[in-house]
């Protein structure tokens, strides 16, 4: 138990430091675009205790759910199947390198022409963005399984959903949630970007509200919130990392004790 309170010390130590920071040095601001902490504080419990987490933040995270699921889903498959065939990837890296080279904020114009301003076209925006880190993760970490590994279980005849279920998304599986870790923060921020343009609710929605009305305290508030989130939903992405990959990191914890 001492451990775990040692390692949670040490992982807020900074983060109440810079709120320390952050409200001394904020606290005699008269700057009105730069309000004291403590009004940013008031005005986070106004706005977000209520009604409006229901009506903007639980549906921006519904859609970052949906577009980063439909991401790791095609893109763990799509990846497997090009790190396994040497011709599929050299039919594949060319159209892949000039697709990934398309900044996904640049496809909202287009993609509110198909699909309108409502949920799908958020959902695609943040899927066409997270999709390419688990993608190219995928596909090197497919890649990188030992030449020995796959001999030995084609020698043993283990083919199809065996081999890939016990051996090819195993051995690939530390860089495949490295990609999956990149891609959720990239989908955070597609989300809010994509919430800025002709939306009617949602968490990018209400900050640029804020912006616009001059409601200052309240537009920092909903950045903070978002950090918030990004914090929230990196410690539990970690803490299911460590239950999938229990045997990657009993490694690398045995291999730093010898």
């Amino acid at each position: 138990m001492s451990a775990v309170l040692r390692r949670l010390a040490a992982t807020m130590a900074l983060p109440a430091l810079l709120v320390v920071a952050w409200w001394w040095t904020s606290d005699a601001s008269t700057n009105f675009y730069l309000p004291p902490l403590r009004q940013i504080l008031a005005a986070f419990a106004d706005v977000w205790i209520g009604d409006r987490f229901a009506t903007d933040v639980l549906p921006s995270l519904a859609r970052l759910a949906a577009g980063y699921l439909i991401a790791a889903v095609v893109a763990i498959s799509a990846g497997v199947v090009i790190g396994q065939s040497r011709v599929v990837r050299g039919i594949a890296e060319p159209g892949l390198e000039f697709l990934r080279a398309i900044p996904p904020p640049v496809l909202i114009p287009i993609l509110i022409l198909f699909a309108g301003i409502g949920d799908q076209m958020k959902i695609i925006v943040i899927a066409v963005g997270a999709v390419w880190p688990i993608l190219l993760n995928t596909v090197e970490g497919v890649r990188a399984v030992d030449q020995v590994l796959i001999d030995t279980a084609r020698s043993y005849r283990i083919s199809g959903l065996s081999r890939l279920r016990h051996l090819t998304l195993p051995a690939a599986g530390p860089q495949i949630f490295a990609g999956l870790r990149q891609a959720l923060s990239i989908a955070i921020i597609l989300m809010v970007i994509s919430e800025m343009f002709a939306a009617r609710e949602g968490l990018g929605f209400a900050i640029i509200q804020f912006q616009r009305t001059f409601a200052i305290p309240e537009m920092w508030s909903g950045t903070i919130l978002l950090g918030l989130l990004g914090f929230v939903l990196a410690t539990l992405f970690r803490m299911v990392e460590r239950r999938v990959l229990f045997w990657y990191f009993g490694q690398r914890a045995a291999a730093r004790d010898h």
